[in-house]
């Protein structure tokens, strides 16, 4: 009998910040303390996202099981030599990389993916390069400028004593942490109007994530992402979008931390995915090459999705590029993968075979 290819599949458990007052999760993954709801505005260091990485890994791992591979899973936490000694001692072969941070630091995404690379390992997703460019906000708006992909004209603000703003910025702004993914650190409190709320607004971010704030112009209009998946030949999957027409006024109509994580509330409840979203064939074709251009241009591979803003006058932005998003069953990616007429396993499947064709 032919042995089962072992898949070990590497996650971060959420872990809740010490440093700042007692918070715990509850069962509905909203964020407490002593039983009141809190907002993740006013908390900030909790990164909640990273739940929606437990309903992620049991989506895989069952999808890999009906693919006939033999799995075992793996929880990355600030002990590295626990983890070195997991793959030392199950060697499995092929990872699937879902793990994001280590001890609650985004920067250590890129970390764990080298120590695969270490031990000439392949693993899902993109290399230690790559992601941690993507984390870089900045830096990729830097790369999508030179390589002529429309983003939103944006300036970077690194202490909240006296601010400058750039004279070809306009009203209304939108404020970002610099290094943060899952829109950690994005309320609708995030969109400015003017210099007051502009200064409260870049202090926050300093302050709470002890990093530079983005400042971007903030482009009203239709909110889409691109999945992509392959490597010699990408396939660019049917564009979905986030429908907000229903949201209510007091909200600005973006992609909020709440909009994505927090179950309970106007935001989470007012953002429906929408797949194939209804667009003319020129716009379509605009934004397949945007995206599929993005993609290869930080060096992403196996599967990414590329997030884009249309703005009322038709014209896309593109606002991220995000290697290794997530791919639950109930996830943007996974829709548009059904739509183009993947089932989740044979997109999972896809995947698998995708890093196995690195392996020595």
């Amino acid at each position: 009998m032919r042995k089962k290819l072992h898949v070990g599949v590497v996650y971060n458990e959420p872990v809740t910040d010490s440093s700042s007052e007692r918070k715990y999760i509850s069962e509905t993954g909203v964020l407490q303390e002593g039983g009141k709801n809190l907002s993740t505005d006013a908390i900030g260091l909790t990164d909640l996202s990273e739940v929606g990485v437990l309903e992620e890994r049991e989506d895989i791992v069952r999808a890999l099981q009906e693919n006939g591979y033999r799995c075992t899973l793996f929880n990355v936490d600030r002990d590295i030599t626990r983890f070195i000694n997991y793959i030392k001692n199950e060697k499995p072969d092929v990872v699937f990389n879902l793990c994001e941070s280590v001890g609650n630091e985004a920067i250590h995404e890129m970390h764990i993916a080298g120590l695969f690379e270490l031990f000439e390992i392949p693993y899902t997703g993109s290399d230690p390069l790559t992601l941690g460019i993507a984390l870089n906000k900045v830096r990729v708006k830097e790369l999508l400028l030179y390589h002529q992909l429309l983003t939103p004209r944006f300036q970077i603000i690194r202490s909240p004593v006296r601010i400058t703003l750039d004279e070809s910025l306009a009203f209304p702004l939108i404020v970002k942490p610099s290094r943060e993914d899952a829109s950690l650190g994005i309320s609708t409190e995030s969109v400015v109007n003017n210099f007051n709320d502009l200064k409260k607004r870049v202090r926050h971010i300093i302050e709470q994530f002890d990093q530079p704030a983005l400042v971007e112009e903030y482009i009203d209009g239709r909110e889409l992402n691109v999945a992509i998946i392959g490597n010699r030949k990408p396939i660019v999957l049917p564009i979905s979008e986030i429908d907000m027409s229903t949201m209510p006024k007091q909200y600005h109509r973006i992609i909020t931390y709440n909009a994505k994580w927090m179950k309970e509330t106007d935001e989470y409840i007012h953002t429906k995915g929408v797949c194939p979203a209804v667009l003319s064939s020129e716009i379509e074709t605009v934004i397949k090459e945007m995206a599929l251009k993005a993609y290869q241009t930080i060096g992403c591979r196996d599967y990414a999705r590329v997030d884009f803003r249309l703005s009322k006058e038709n014209k896309p932005y593109l606002l991220e590029i995000n290697p290794n998003p997530d791919i639950s069953d109930e996830a943007g990616f996974a829709r548009s993968a059904r739509t183009y007429g993947y089932t989740f396993e044979e997109l999972i499947n896809k995947i698998v075979e995708l890093a196995l064709e690195r392996a020595p």
